[in-house]
């Protein structure tokens, strides 16, 4: 029955467990060289049983060996840690050489086609469609690792980014700062009111990273060295396209310049320009309203939720004591809020 025991127990659960009975247990059988449990339980103060437990426990873990002289009756020893953390570790190694020689084999086999795709997909290639998530991570980890100057991105929504992806990017950019990278990333305003993107621009920020927020971006934009620029597909899935073509990539980076320019710093955006910005959200949304734009644009341009945009709406509504979209802009024209050549306009898109 132990032979079955130990062989359900693995290397890792057989070192575990092991408390300060266990050490008063390994302390005695290393002065006195006997388990007799009796006796370990008289010394240590502990039920008998749980002196047999202990031993036991010992065993698994190889901190104790039995071993014998010709003729003599079996004695116990205490086992070096050391040595039992050899012999624990054994297995474990030789499963993880036998893992590495698996993984030289996989690489090997497929080498001929990693060749044969990237011959393909040449870096001469002006687009190259990215159909899912893990071509996209991957494609963006390996140009992370070949960037050489700088990053420029363009995160749209960013009051609404999942946490572990931003977890995963902070790692991602640290890396590239700690390489000296220049990194310079544009969020909506709404991103200034959300913790985790304070915190990851807090933690980004302390190692050099620049941030800034607007009240409208041109769209998800992310490019390396000014010479590879990422976008997303048109379909929402999460794909992504990735342009190599130098004069469009040069044209994507004029656009984020620009937006640049007319954005807000978004250091210590916890205690800082809040009301500024939420007048300038007020502000844009008015102006939307005035051209025309639906609930669904304004919210899309706005990067923040649909439930939100209209929580705005309503009140903009209700402050201006507007009834419609259209009354809203001429009231707000008559307020000085807006040029009179808003209400004139038609829609803009929605």
């Amino acid at each position: 029955m132990k032979g079955q025991e130990q062989a359900r127990t693995g290397p890792f659960e057989a070192a575990r467990g092991l408390g300060e009975i266990d050490l008063a247990v390994y302390g005695w059988v290393l002065e006195h060289r006997t388990g007799d449990p009796e006796a370990v339980a008289d010394a240590t103060g502990i039920a008998p049983e749980e002196a047999a437990l202990s031993l036991e426990r010992l065993r698994r873990a190889r901190l104790l060996h039995e071993q014998s002289a010709a003729g003599d009756a079996p004695g116990l020893f205490a086992v070096a840690p050391e040595t039992a953390l050899a012999q624990l570790a054994a297995p474990v190694e030789a499963k993880i050489r036998e893992q590495q020689d698996g993984l030289a084999g996989m690489r090997q086999d497929l080498g001929p086609f990693v060749a044969c795709y990237h011959r393909r997909h040449s870096r001469s290639e002006s687009l190259e469609l990215l159909e899912n998530v893990q071509d996209v991570r991957n494609t963006l980890n390996q140009a992370s690792n070949r960037c050489r100057k700088e990053v420029l991105t363009s995160q749209p929504g960013g009051g609404a980014r999942d946490p572990e992806a931003m977890r995963e990017a902070l790692v991602r950019d640290q890396l590239m700062l700690e390489r000296g990278i220049r990194l310079r990333t544009l969020y909506h305003h709404t991103a200034r009111f959300n913790g985790p993107s304070q915190a990851y621009v807090a933690a980004a920020s302390a190692l050099g990273g620049q941030y800034r927020t607007a009240h409208e971006l041109f769209g998800r934009l992310i490019v390396f060295d000014r010479e590879l620029a990422f976008i997303p597909v048109r379909d929402d899935s999460w794909g992504a396209v990735v342009i190599r073509e130098p004069s469009t990539v040069g044209y994507l980076c004029e656009i984020f310049e620009q937006a640049w320019d007319r954005s807000t710093p978004f250091a210590d955006a916890a205690g800082q320009g809040l009301e500024g910005v939420s007048r300038e959200i007020h502000e844009t949304i008015v102006r939307l309203l005035a051209a025309g734009l639906k609930d669904e644009a304004i919210a899309r341009r706005l990067g923040m939720s649909l439930r939100t945009a209209r929580r705005h709406i309503a009140d903009i509504l209700e402050e201006l004591d507007a009834t419609s979209r259209f009354q809203a802009g001429a009231h707000a024209v008559a307020r000085g809020l807006l040029p009179d050549t808003l209400c004139t306009e038609g829609p803009s898109g929605g």
